[in-house]
């Protein structure tokens, strides 16, 4: 199949079942699942307000857009900033945020490829960072009212599902992000009920993170999109966190 073709409309994305006019924030808006977000929600005729927050800060495309700080997973008084200069309230906020390979180091296949700095690394901005943005964006979330967090995880995340090995740092950390994640989404549940924890598994999606692994066999940035959006409509809040995938599927912690 060519790229390009028989692919969905993303403007039909439907939006996770929230109140019309809703706001939705966007961090990491310039990856390529970012990206694909962006675009379908600002295709949404629901979405009355979407903020783009990438780490060069905002881009200036919409016009409720502010001006936002740059900002680093790695610096925490750099989220306080954007937390500072971003205004609320949000009923949608995707975290697109994450990275396989740092520094020019990517994933390990054997322990002796094990480095302290960068397993150090990948906790920092796939499991910490993502975390403290929670922390200092929750505050930002609609009360009393239909509310979405969600944050790209990953299947490999899955301590039951790991069948391969490999990938130590990687694994680990979004491991620990999923529990994160959870223990965080029964807290908040106490002051929204309404809100709805997700940690998302978008499949092989073809971006520069998964383009050395998997080259261009992979699954369409919108494609991939279209079907988080879909699977965060299914979800009911439950105080706890929701391992999914793209297909709604759910995967085990």
């Amino acid at each position: 199949m060519m790229i390009g073709m028989d692919r969905p409309d993303i403007t039909t994305a439907p939006p996770p079942r929230l109140r019309s006019g809703y706001h939705a924030l966007v961090i990491g808006a310039t990856g390529a699942i970012g990206q694909a977000f962006c675009e379908a929600l600002a295709h949404d005729p629901h979405c009355a307000r979407l903020v783009r927050a990438s780490r060069a800060g905002a881009d200036g495309t919409e016009p409720s857009t502010p001006a936002l700080p740059t900002w680093d997973l790695r610096d925490e008084s750099s989220l306080v900033a954007l937390a500072d200069a971003l205004t609320g309230p949000f009923h949608l906020v995707i975290d697109a945020t994450g990275a396989l390979t740092l520094d020019q180091r990517g994933p390990e296949k054997r322990l002796a490829d094990l480095d302290t700095a960068a397993m150090a690394a990948s906790f920092q901005v796939n499991a910490i960072g993502p975390l403290l943005l929670l922390r200092h964006l929750s505050p930002l979330l609609a009360k009393g009212e239909r509310v979405v967090w969600a944050k790209l995880s990953a299947r490999v995340g899955s301590i039951a599902d790991n069948r391969k090995g490999g990938w130590y740092s990687y694994r680990m950390a979004k491991a620990a992000l999923n529990q994160g994640l959870q223990t965080a989404a029964i807290e908040l549940a106490r002051q929204r009920p309404d809100l709805v924890v997700a940690a998302l598994q978008p499949g092989t999606v073809r971006s520069r993170l998964s383009q050395p692994f998997v080259g261009d066999a992979a699954t369409p940035p919108d494609v991939a999109v279209r079907g988080m959006l879909a699977a965060l409509g299914t979800l009911a809040p439950n105080g706890r966190a929701q391992f999914i995938d793209h297909a709604g599927q759910p995967i085990p912690w």
